[in-house]
């Protein structure tokens, strides 16, 4: 596995609960989730962090639509820890008022186990991830699904072993890659239903989180396992892979800045942590275009 040196790595807040999921405000500021605070949080670019909302439960990611802030809310788990105010595991929105709405909390009759990352796609759906608790000694079963702009939900992949299916992102074309927590690898799911396996990160315990695509169409994968972030090319080609935080969780592109949340430590107790970071570097090139949508779900 090659390294490389990619610039400094600028830590800018520090003290977070197991931060992931960061999204980019139309203000600057960056939004994250922290686990164990049961909250969205926003951070400006001095690094000062504000409650944004609180969601109960453990909000996994958030990503920005047209009418508010989408959450992955898998329901209050960390590995081993607990909320203190459960939820059940949904698909929320954030209004402008600063309250968490639940819009999903089912997809064809299957309950939601866990969701932890989320995307929306160039069509307007919203894509995202559900593996349930982290827990390889009795895992959850795993899915990928989506949610039309109209507010219908489908399975999009129901997978025949738990993966843990982790972040997730989609390409120009419409393609859906996401990585496996389980398995260590990334995998890609083309318009046609074909499904390609791009391979397995060659760290030794490779622990994938979060992923995004470079505006070149290179991929980005957080290891959570190695502390760094792999590149691959897009045929899947291993490129490099560097090192940037403690326990990465999850990244966002912001023109040539890469943000990436950091855990700080391994979640392996029932008790909360709070050496979480965000940092951020500089990737020459910058990121895909983002998109934003809007979920309408019927008779609200």
């Amino acid at each position: 596995m090659r390294k490389i040196d990619i610039g400094d790595v600028v830590e800018v807040a520090d003290g977070l609960g197991w931060p992931e999921g960061p999204t980019m405000l139309p203000d600057g500021r960056i939004l994250i989730v922290e686990c164990y605070r049961s909250q969205i949080t926003a951070i400006d670019r001095e690094g000062r962090a504000s409650r944004y909302a609180y969601t109960a439960g453990a909000p996994n990611s958030c990503v920005l639509g047209t009418d508010g802030v989408y959450v992955c809310q898998n329901g209050g788990t960390v590995g081993p820890w607990r909320a203190k105010e459960m939820a059940k595991p949904s698909i929320q929105r954030i209004v402008e008022s600063g309250m968490a709405e639940t819009l999903v909390t089912e997809v064809e009759g299957i309950p939601l186990n866990g969701p932890n990352d989320l995307v929306f796609a160039p069509d307007g759906r919203l894509i995202f991830t559900d593996p349930g608790t982290y827990n390889p000694a009795d895992p959850a079963p795993s899915y990928i699904h989506e949610i039309h702009p109209d507010g219908r939900a489908r399975v999009l992949v129901a997978f025949p072993e738990p993966v843990f299916p982790n972040g997730i992102v989609v390409e120009a074309d419409g393609s859906v890659v996401w990585d496996e927590s389980y398995t260590g690898h990334v995998k890609r799911r083309r318009p046609d239903g074909s499904i390609e396996d791009l391979g397995r990160m060659p760290s030794e315990r490779p622990s994938l989180d979060g992923i995004r695509i470079g505006a070149d169409g290179r991929l980005y994968v957080t290891d959570a396992g190695t502390n760094g972030i792999h590149i691959l090319r897009p045929d899947g080609t291993h490129e490099a892979f560097f090192e940037c935080g403690s326990v990465p969780t999850n990244c966002t592109f912001d023109g040539e800045t890469l943000w990436v949340t950091n855990a700080g430590v391994l979640a392996t107790g029932t008790e909360p942590s709070f050496g979480g970071t965000l940092a951020r570097l500089r990737i020459p090139g910058g990121g895909a275009p983002t998109h934003h949508g809007r979920i309408a779900i019927p008779g609200r």
